[in-house]
């Protein structure tokens, strides 16, 4: 039995669908612990690309039972339309593999609509979420006003919570409320043979000897205390979310496994200090298909940041890395990385500053590494990589202190180097 966490080590993006999707071909349970259609993983099988925004990336094998936690909040609509688009490629969505916790919280026709409002009104401090009404639904359950899939259930119950919000008065607007009550409460019968207490289930097949994947969404830098705030999510990625967010105990939790990219990429607003505007930032966007899965927005780019990397590895308790896109890299004659920040005083900074005026007036400090200048999308044997790409592997698990224990240099599965450590 082994419970492993998978978490985003950067600003999310990283790959951690690919990297799911390839541990859970041993797994029994791929379970989502957080976040909500804000973040989506691309997955490439064969001919077929595969975007999941709400299902676990387990699905793709008949074998693995794959469970949306109570951490999680879920768009009941945008579930069933993955639901349906899965089943055209051919992949069935079936009750018997597929668990919802029943006290996850529901986004409803509201929060877009505020969410989209708030985005607005925020003028020139915009965030750049994506509008799907994570945040205030979010907002909704930490003041304890939010709507759980259970109440989904109980009509009753369900137009009491709607009522007493007052939506008409907060968005001032007209809205058919009685339309949505019952739109919600029939998705509700639609989702009740998948409901289930998934923190019981869970914890009874860790008591069983299952090997479970606890996968998160958005990144380290993205964690709403952790990361570049207020330029975050509303969720916890980080590894402590996944306990919270499926209802287990940090004690069984046996591996934390953190993905990057070899270079470092943000969609949204924030501070981003290795960021590249012009024609190097440009070709690593192109080279890595850098457009947001859920939006198609187009990512920030800019080199592997070792000062975020390590705050990472530091906040999740990370034992290992699977390093992503070492491939986007191939035609750089030269790389840089981030070993350190300077600020506007000139002081040197090896750790990542809480302030976030701080961080966003720090100037990256460079270690220039040479590159490879050849194609290694074929690559699966570590020791047939060039020597500086094995060079450059080796020394970011020499900075950060963790062993690399899998490459990526592809979206499909068989572009993938596995290695007990680097």
């Amino acid at each position: 039995m082994t419970v492993k966490i998978i978490v985003g080590a950067q600003w999310g993006d990283e790959g951690k669908g690919k990297i799911t999707d390839i541990l859970a071909e041993k797994m029994d349970l791929v379970v989502r612990y957080q976040g909500g259609n804000n973040a989506g993983h691309t997955v490439v099988v064969g001919d077929k690309t595969f975007k999941l925004h709400l299902i676990p990336s387990g699905i793709l094998y008949k074998t693995v039972t794959c469970v949306i936690g109570n951490g999680v909040v879920l768009d009941p609509e945008v579930l069933f339309q993955e639901m349906a688009t899965l089943r055209a490629q051919g992949i069935e969505v079936s009750p018997d593999y597929f668990k919802i916790s029943s006290i996850a919280h529901v986004i409803l026709p509201f929060h877009k609509l505020l969410d989209s409002k708030q985005e607005a009104d925020r003028c020139e401090n915009k965030i750049g979420t994506t509008g799907r009404g994570i945040g205030p639904c979010y907002t909704d359950k930490i003041s304890r006003n939010g709507v759980r899939i259970i109440d989904l259930l109980n009509k009753d119950r369900l137009t009491k919570l709607i009522r007493q919000r007052n939506w008409e008065t907060i968005l001032n607007t007209n809205l058919d409320i009685d339309g949505i009550i019952e739109q919600y409460h029939q998705l509700g019968l639609r989702l009740k043979p998948y409901v289930t207490d998934t923190s019981l289930y869970i914890n009874q097949a860790i008591d069983a000897g299952k090997n479970l994947i606890l996968e998160g969404a958005q990144g380290t830098m993205l964690d709403v205390d952790h990361g570049t705030y207020p330029y975050v999510t509303s969720s916890n990625p980080v590894s402590g979310g996944a306990c919270i967010g499926t209802g287990i105990g940090p004690h069984k939790i046996h591996q934390v496994i953190g993905v990057a990219k070899a270079y470092s990429t943000r969609v949204g607003e924030g501070p981003f200090p290795t960021e590249l505007t012009e024609n190097m930032g440009e070709l690593l966007r192109q080279r890595g298909a850098e457009f947001g899965t859920t939006t198609n927005r187009p990512r920030r780019c800019g080199w592997l940041d070792l000062v975020g990397l390590k705050y990472a590895i530091r906040v999740n308790g990370l034992t290992e890395i699977c390093l992503t896109k070492l491939d986007v890299l191939d035609e750089c004659k030269s790389i840089n990385v981030c070993t350190s920040y300077r600020t506007t005083d000139g002081t040197v900074l090896t750790e990542l500053p809480l302030d976030y005026d701080e961080f966003a007036s720090c100037t990256p400090i460079y270690e220039e590494l040479p590159g490879w200048e050849s194609d290694i999308s074929n690559i699966t044997d570590y020791d047939h990589l060039p020597p500086n790409a094995k060079a450059y592997a080796q020394y970011v698990s020499e900075q950060v202190g963790v062993p690399i224990t899998l490459i990526s240099v592809g979206s499909r599965r068989n572009q993938t180097i596995h290695l007990l450590q680097v």
